[in-house]
């Protein structure tokens, strides 16, 4: 699919800045907006940053909610080689970042050899992690409890929302994320994740033994229903054969809203002193 003027422009001042470049990828149920709080935060740390969106995303919030089905046909192919392509127009090789199910398509992304350096921020599963914990499914039920959602947009209730991306936050900043943040998401990759294990031409999968992946980290939220630290363990262990730096960190108390809620910050400074430490910035 074509880049959009926005993910054009984006590119170009990448390119232009001289900088290393760092591309964000946003999961389900959010979209590419959702990144601002963390893009200035590394734009002022030195780095050009990127927020491509995914396929056929809407907009805004707003556009994203009155159409659904903009985004029912969004695949875990479709949507890492957009991202592919985007990674593919820099003239140095990025740093990704990506939370949930993108912390799933950043890994694909690394595993092609695409990132100088990657953090799968509570990523979502690839075929071969298999804990499946009950509020991990729970969540998933949105979607999987009706086959016709894997061609559909699959929104959250807040009850929902709140259940899945902000149970460790105040009731009020719930709301607030909710009205500000939540839009449907595909069920396509939603269903792609949930039956990785059972099928074997799966898109939902890694090369974790890549040798010139670059440094990863994995961040868990301590408190995440969607992702619990199963999960996010898990995905961790993967990497025990692949040559290069790789790193678990738990943020206690936190849960799947890390990335947008009061405490964005702890969590970008955390992914900030990682690329630091391992130097992915050269």
């Amino acid at each position: 699919m074509a880049l959009t003027q926005r993910e054009q422009q984006e590119i170009g001042a990448a390119n232009a800045s001289g900088r290393a470049p760092v591309v964000f990828v946003h999961g389900l149920w959010l979209l590419a907006g959702s990144w601002k709080p963390w893009r200035d935060l590394f734009e002022k740390r030195g780095y050009a940053t990127l927020a491509p969106d995914w396929p056929n995303d809407p907009a805004s919030v707003e556009e994203a909610r009155a159409h659904p089905e903009a985004v029912a046909g969004q695949s875990i192919s479709k949507v890492t080689d957009h991202f592919a392509e985007v990674i593919g127009q820099l003239h140095q090789k990025p740093v990704v970042i990506g939370h949930s199910t993108g912390g799933l398509i950043t890994q694909i992304l690394a595993g092609r050899g695409l990132a100088v350096g990657a953090v799968a921020i509570d990523p979502g599963p690839f075929r071969g992690v298999l804990p499946l914990p009950f509020s991990s499914l729970k969540v998933a039920s949105v979607g999987l409890r009706d086959p016709r959602n894997r061609r559909r947009g699959v929104p959250l209730t807040y009850e929902q929302f709140r259940y899945g991306f902000a149970n460790a936050v105040p009731e009020e900043e719930a709301k607030v994320l909710y009205e500000r943040e939540s839009v449907p998401a595909s069920g396509m990759a939603l269903f792609q994740m949930a039956f990785a294990n059972l099928n074997p031409r799966t898109e939902a999968r890694v090369d974790t033994r890549r040798r010139d992946r670059g440094p990863l980290l994995v961040v868990s939220g301590a408190r995440d229903h969607t992702v619990p630290w199963k999960i996010a363990h898990a995905t961790y262990g993967r990497y025990k054969h692949n040559p290069n730096p790789t790193s678990f960190v738990e943020m206690p108390g936190r849960c799947h809203s890390l990335t947008i809620d009061h405490g964005w910050q702890e969590v970008a400074d955390t992914v900030l002193r990682f690329l630091d430490e391992n130097a992915v910035r050269h």
